[in-house]
C-alpha cells in the first residue's frame, strides 16, 4: 500500500489516497475539497478509484464525495452513526461562512471491526466516537488513519453537536492505544505521528 497526503480546502484537511500499485485501484480517504486535484493524482498513477471513505460526516471531509463518486463511480463509505452529521453538513458549513457541496447518500454503511478490501488494501473499521457520534479509524499494516479522533499532541474537539470528550477519550484509550507502538498515525489535520510518541506525550491521555 503507497500513500500520498493532500492537504484539502479552506481547513486544511489531509485526503489520504491509498494505492495498490499492483492491482491498479486506489481508495480515498476524507476528500474534503478539490476533487480535480484529487482525481488527477490518481489518474496520473494510473489507478482506479474504487472507494471513498469518509472517517466522520463533518463538511470539511466530505465536500469532493459527490464529485470523485460521479466521475468515477466509487463505492462511498460511512459510519451509520454519522449519516444525520453527513446529511446537516451543508448548514454547518454555512455557519462558518463556508459551503459543501451535498454528499451523495453512502453506498456501503460501516461499523465497528468491518474490514474494506481493495486489491491488496485492507482496512479495518474502528470505532471511534466523541467528535462525532460515528466518527472511525481505519487501520491497515502500520498505519491508522485517525480522521479527527487522534492529533499529533492533541484530540479532535467534542463541543460540536454529538461530541463527547469522555467518549473519545475511552474510545482512544481502549482501541488506538493499544495498536502496535510503531503504528504512523495519519490525522485529519496537521503532522503525522506514531502510536508510541502519543502514548508518551500528548496530554490529553496522561
Amino acid at each position: 500500500m503507497r500513500i500520498e497526503t493532500l492537504a484539502v480546502g479552506p481547513l486544511q484537511v489531509n485526503c489520504f489516497i491509498l494505492f495498490d500499485d499492483e492491482t491498479k485501484q486506489a481508495v480515498v480517504i476524507d476528500p474534503g475539497d478539490e476533487g480535480d486535484r484529487i482525481l488527477a493524482r490518481v489518474e496520473q498513477s494510473g489507478c482506479e478509484l474504487k472507494a471513498v471513505i469518509n472517517t466522520h460526516g463533518h463538511f470539511d471531509h466530505i465536500g469532493a464525495n459527490a464529485f470523485l463518486v460521479e466521475a468515477t463511480g466509487a463505492e462511498l463509505m460511512v459510519h451509520g452513526d454519522d449519516l444525520p452529521v453527513m446529511e446537516q453538513a451543508e448548514t454547518h458549513a454555512g455557519i462558518y461562512g463556508l459551503s459543501v457541496a451535498p454528499s451523495p447518500a453512502p453506498t456501503r454503511i460501516l461499523a465497528e471491526d468491518d474490514e474494506v478490501v481493495i486489491g491488496s488494501i485492507r482496512l479495518k473499521v474502528l470505532h471511534t466516537p466523541g467528535h462525532s457520534p460515528g466518527g472511525i479509524c481505519l487501520y491497515g499494516g502500520d498505519d491508522l488513519f485517525s480522521g479527527d479522533a487522534l492529533f499529533a499532541g492533541s484530540v479532535g474537539r467534542t463541543d460540536l453537536p454529538g461530541g463527547s470528550h469522555e467518549q473519545l477519550i475511552s474510545a482512544i484509550r481502549s482501541k488506538l492505544l493499544p495498536l502496535p507502538e510503531q503504528t504512523v498515525v495519519h490525522p485529519g489535520h496537521g503532522p503525522e505521528t506514531t502510536i508510541g510518541r502519543e502514548k508518551m506525550v500528548n496530554p490529553f491521555l496522561s
